[in-house]
């Protein structure tokens, strides 16, 4: 039997009323089931990657409908914890980045959010498992699901699981009195893989970024930059191997988009893709993760795993939903039009 990768947060459903407000009329707005790390379970599983998902939820009847959800999309939800109350939620207007001011959480006291130290069979959760991947949203929660990270952490790296992690950054998140740079550093030092972005690197691990560099908009220095900033992670966190770094800007009503990845001393530089229109940006981030994760446990070259988690990312803003749909033999053909 093939090895799983596990994935751990928070399970959440995203609200999207339009922003001029016709949901009020129309008694209904869309709803979909999400999370960064659920995201990534879900390509993965879609890719046929042996894919499980671990997330703490209420035992009621809409939870147990997610759960049937995610077995129908082929992902393991044995790990998943019963306990609390409530699903996290967020409210966000159709179409907008989850990076918008606009976004507004309703996630406190949910089940997630009440996780603790000493309550979870790590023993029993990894079984089988050789990846286990989470994100910088689990610790911004509460200092509670922070230790929960840690500790979850050090059981799986006693036991030479691999660890990934993604440095997604949000504002809004992180109001217990730390800021990331306090917290992220600890976690961080266990990961053999940390995706994100030069200025979330900066934000979370103090990693230095030039104070003109988003006005220069310079592909090129923002290449120099990831390489820094990459070599930097690596020096600070000898764990660490590999390092990919995005970079997505708005273009008009649509997206820029490449990536790097940083690994064996070299600078491996993605296809650029540009695109006037998109369905929506959440999930993108995610679908990266989830292609790194996928080029890494299948043991490809470092240009093929950047170039595909690239193409899959980019495939994903042409989908409404979080979770990706595009199935792998589909991601080149709806791509590749868009080619820099």
């Amino acid at each position: 039997m093939m090895s799983k990768v596990l994935s751990f947060g928070e399970l959440l459903l995203r609200i999207c009323p339009d922003s001029a407000g016709s949901w009020l009329e129309e008694n209904s707005f869309p709803v979909y089931v999400g999370g960064a790390e659920a995201n990534v379970a879900a390509a993965l599983a879609l890719w046929e990657v042996p894919s499980a998902y671990m997330s703490a939820i209420p035992d009621n009847f809409i939870a147990r409908q997610l759960v049937g959800y995610l077995d129908e999309l082929n992902i393991d939800t044995s790990p998943i914890q019963y306990s609390g109350e409530r699903i996290g939620l967020y409210f966000l207007d159709k179409g907008k980045d989850l990076k918008n001011a606009g976004v507004i959480y309703d996630r406190k006291y949910s089940s997630f959010s009440e996780l603790e130290v000493n309550t979870i069979d790590w023993d029993k959760v990894f079984e089988g498992v050789s990846w286990f991947h989470f994100s910088a949203i689990c610790p911004a929660i509460n200092q509670s699901v922070a230790n929960v990270c840690e500790e979850a952490l050090k059981a799986a790296s006693a036991k030479g699981i691999t660890i990934s992690i993604d440095l997604n950054y949000r504002a809004k998140l992180w109001k217990y009195g730390k800021e990331p740079v306090e917290v992220l550093p600890a976690l961080v030092q266990y990961c053999d893989l940390v995706m994100g972005n030069v200025w979330a690197a900066e934000k979370m691990l103090g990693i230095p970024v030039s104070e003109t560099l988003v006005e220069e908009h310079d592909k090129s220095a923002y290449l120099q930059q990831s390489q820094v900033s990459s070599k930097a992670i690596l020096d600070q966190f000898p764990k660490c191997k590999h390092v990919a770094n995005t970079f997505r800007f708005d273009h008009g009503s649509g997206i820029q988009y490449y990536t790097t990845l940083y690994t064996q001393d070299e600078l491996y530089i993605s296809t650029e893709y540009v695109a006037e229109q998109i369905a929506g940006k959440v999930g993108s981030g995610d679908c990266f993760m989830a292609g790194l994760i996928y080029g890494f446990y299948k043991g490809q070259k470092p240009q093929e795993i950047v170039d595909f988690a690239t193409s899959a990312a980019f495939a994903k803003l042409f989908t409404e939903s979080d979770f990706n749909t595009t199935k792998i033999q589909d991601i080149k053909s709806v791509v590749e039009q868009y080619e820099n």
